[in-house]
């Protein structure tokens, strides 16, 4: 299935599942409240989520006289591209690993560790620097910062469900049983839909990271090299904000859940070969 359909499915979902708890908690009444909630707390994410998340890692900018090779990497990256210049951020962290955030385009950021500069070859890095470009390029951030603000508000709500009940359209109290599986099943459906909306995102970026860069085995091969760091170095600023996870080209926790159900990202062989097929000209 297209990618793109695919998150535009669960998005949908989410939102319908964002409904239903607000509807759980007071009927049409409720579904509205609901409603504006998500709207209110959208907004937020939408002006503040790259300052926040750029803070919480502690990035620092960089320009072309303090990283120049970086600087130019993403200078160039960009213009192939057709996208503005974003601000470019080292992170002082040992885990090799990067992101993109920012509302747009015109308003993005990428950030690299120093870790993923040291172990990794220009041509790799590149790669790297190309798929979050792509995700400048696709609007990934904003969908991202969607999900996880509506998975965040349900979460919410259906605590609020638990522990004040709801209401039906005649305003008798909820059934608790009720009330107490939606409090249980809500966040975790809600978790799910969010990150297979994540994992789409990332093969979409892979693909187009690769057309960006014109070298899809360069970005494989530095997924293979990250992945074989990341496990045994830990990143403390997304152990503490583990909802930042997604944003990473390589999840930064380790451990984690039943199998595909709970991952932010693709399996790495996966993504490598998908990368492959496209240098092969199979995809």
């Amino acid at each position: 299935m297209n990618n793109w359909l695919k998150t535009s499915i669960l998005m949908a979902a989410i939102m319908a599942l964002f409904m239903f708890v607000g509807g759980m908690i007071g009927g049409k009444s409720g579904m509205l409240l609901a409603l504006l909630f998500g709207g209110a707390m959208n907004v937020f994410a939408y002006w503040n989520s790259d300052k926040m998340v750029l803070r919480m890692y502690n990035a620092q900018e960089v320009d072309e006289y303090t990283a120049p090779e970086l600087y130019g990497m993403v200078r160039e990256l960009a213009s192939r591209a057709g996208l503005p210049m974003p601000r470019v951020y080292v992170i002082e962290e040992d885990q090799p690993n990067a992101f993109a955030t920012g509302r747009n385009p015109e308003h993005a950021a990428v950030a690299a560790t120093t870790g993923i500069m040291r172990i990794l070859s220009y041509r790799e890095l590149r790669g790297v620097m190309a798929h979050e470009l792509a995700h400048v390029q696709n609007r990934d951030i904003l969908i991202s910062t969607i999900s996880a603000t509506m998975a965040g508000a349900i979460s919410a709500l259906a605590n609020f469900a638990m522990f004040f009940g709801g209401r039906d359209e005649d305003g008798r109290p909820a059934n608790p049983i009720a009330a107490i599986m939606v409090a249980i099943l809500a966040p975790i459906a809600a978790s799910l839909i969010q990150m297979a909306i994540s994992r789409a995102r990332e093969f979409g970026a892979d693909a187009g990271g690769a057309a960006i860069s014109n070298d899809p085995l360069a970005l494989a091969d530095a997924l293979a090299k990250i992945e074989a760091y990341a496990q045994g170095i830990p990143m403390y600023p997304a152990e503490n904000h583990p909802e930042t996870a997604q944003m990473m080209i390589i999840n930064p926790l380790t451990g984690g859940g039943l199998d595909n159900l709970f991952r932010t990202h693709p399996r790495t062989e996966e993504r490598i070969a998908r990368l492959h097929d496209i240098a092969n000209g199979r995809t």
